[in-house]
């Protein structure tokens, strides 16, 4: 499904922040599966009525601790964790429904890493102190559960370490009939947030079958070029990409600072395929706007 030249949706938490939710608190957007799933389905469609070709799910920070936290027990977080799939591609009908669609679209179950759980920024330094054993424990049932609800890929997001891909490539491995991309925060124009270069990591992902894609996300926009120029020597797979605004997210302060990049992200995204990306979106911070301004970049060829 990944073949060819697509777009990646936009920012999910910047839209519902927009529309009023609350998303205080260590479930983030999770939050909203629970108390107003509608507010979510609405952000997908927005984001496939903007020109995605596909939309991530509200899973990247849902977990069994999390919702565990707010006294939801281990039942209630696989039915939660099937409802952020069902959600999109209950966007994704509903657009089909009203528009006449001809682009292919497609749901991607977000597979957060462990520091979204834990909700203080780690998922950009990935310093957790656990090793590849540890870590598969904590992917593997939560991913079994996504890659069973109907998505049509698994997105592994905003993965800090090598060893964090090495779990989730264990655990995909239990689940033979998942496909994922996997993609990385980076510190860095050539490595990952843990330090790796990231061409070593995409010359060991490129030899696992079941990884369909490798990329990175989350990243400021001015350093995604080169990013792509690293994943490219160590992979022939597709290149996701889907940088932030720019902004900077402080862990502990639970806030965004700095500025938004002044380059158009209709400018950038040019310069992203030209490096080697194909599939391109935002992060953090980005809007329907940005979408369509890389719908537009993609449809020009």
């Amino acid at each position: 499904m990944l073949q060819g030249f697509g777009v990646i949706d936009g920012g999910l938490a910047t839209e519902l922040e927009r529309a009023g939710a609350d998303l205080s608190g260590g479930l983030w957007s999770a939050r909203l599966l629970v108390e107003r799933p509608e507010m979510i389905r609405n952000v997908h469609t927005a984001y496939f009525e903007a020109g995605a070709n596909i939309a991530i799910t509200a899973s990247y920070q849902a977990s069994y601790a999390g919702f565990g936290a707010v006294g939801l027990d281990h039942n209630a977080t696989n039915q939660l964790l099937r409802r952020s799939v069902t959600l999109a591609a209950e966007a994704r009908a509903g657009v089909q429904a009203r528009h006449a669609v001809e682009r292919p679209m497609f749901v991607a179950a977000s597979v957060g890493p462990y520091g979204a759980v834990l909700h203080d920024g780690s998922e950009y330094h990935g310093n957790y102190g656990l090793g590849v054993a540890e870590l598969t424990a904590f992917h593997a049932e939560r991913l079994a559960v996504l890659a069973g609800a109907g998505a049509d890929i698994l997105a592994c997001e905003t993965i800090p370490s090598l060893d964090e891909a090495r779990a989730l490539v264990t655990v995909l491995r239990r689940v033979p009939s998942a496909r994922a991309w996997l993609s990385f925060t980076s510190r860095d124009d050539r490595h990952t947030a843990h330090g790796e270069p990231l061409a070593d990591c995409a010359r060991e992902l490129d030899a696992e079958p079941q990884v369909v894609a490798l990329g990175v996300n989350c990243v400021p926009p001015g350093r995604a070029a080169s990013l792509i120029g690293e994943l490219r020597r160590g992979t022939t797979k597709p290149i996701v990409v889907y940088p932030n605004s720019g902004e900077v997210w402080d862990g502990q302060a639970q806030c965004w600072h700095g500025s938004a990049t002044a380059r158009p992200f209709r400018e950038l995204a040019r310069e992203w395929i030209a490096a080697g990306a194909t599939w391109v979106g935002g992060c953090c911070r980005t809007t329907p706007e940005t979408i369509r301004a890389i719908r537009a970049v993609i449809d020009e060829g």
